[in-house]
């Protein structure tokens, strides 16, 4: 299955190899660029998120994407697609994702690759995409503006405790 789906100008999108697992645990395991989730994520539950990505390209053709820089075939993190169905009332929704290794930030590669997924979205029928954030991952917010996104509304995310850190969430939009 590990093909290649698409690419943008550095960027190559695919599937998951098992030989992406260290360089995905590794960047799933660093504080910094898991900041904005509830917490860094085992070597374990970054295969477990290999697979589970494998089998939602299987099924739907999207998914969060391994990304690769196309200069060098360096894993860079992943960028795609995913599906929510938490509680509210704008789901369930196509979700637009992003995580990069911390040593390939501020180069503009995922505003890059968000461009290219928001694309690749509209040439396999998905009409609208949406994309959530903390409101204090002003990164990821910046990157959905720049994207094209357009904010909705902020809200308290179901699934994570009343009085955590990264609530509330900003979510924002894109009809294609």
């Amino acid at each position: 299955m590990n093909t290649i789906t698409f690419q943008s100008n550095r960027l190559t999108f695919r599937t998951w190899k098992q030989e992406d697992l260290p360089a995905f645990s590794q960047i799933n395991a660093d504080e910094e660029v898991m900041k904005f989730f509830e917490k860094p994520l085992s070597v374990a539950e970054s295969k477990a998120m290999i697979d589970r990505m494998n089998k939602m390209f299987e099924d739907n053709g999207y998914c969060y994407f391994a990304v690769e820089l196309k200069s060098t075939n360096e894993l860079a993190g992943m960028i795609g697609l995913g599906w929510k169905t938490f509680a509210a009332s704008f789901t369930p929704m196509v979700d637009i994702g992003w995580r990069l290794d911390k040593k390939f930030w501020n180069k503009g590669l995922a505003t890059e690759g968000a461009t290219r997924c928001l694309e690749y979205a509209k040439e396999i029928g998905i009409p609208e995409v949406y994309s959530l954030a903390s409101k204090k991952n002003f990164g990821s917010i910046r990157v959905m503006q720049k994207a094209g996104m357009t904010y909705q509304l902020d809200f308290i995310h179901p699934d994570l405790p009343t009085d955590n850190d990264l609530n509330p969430c900003s979510l924002y939009k894109k009809t294609l």
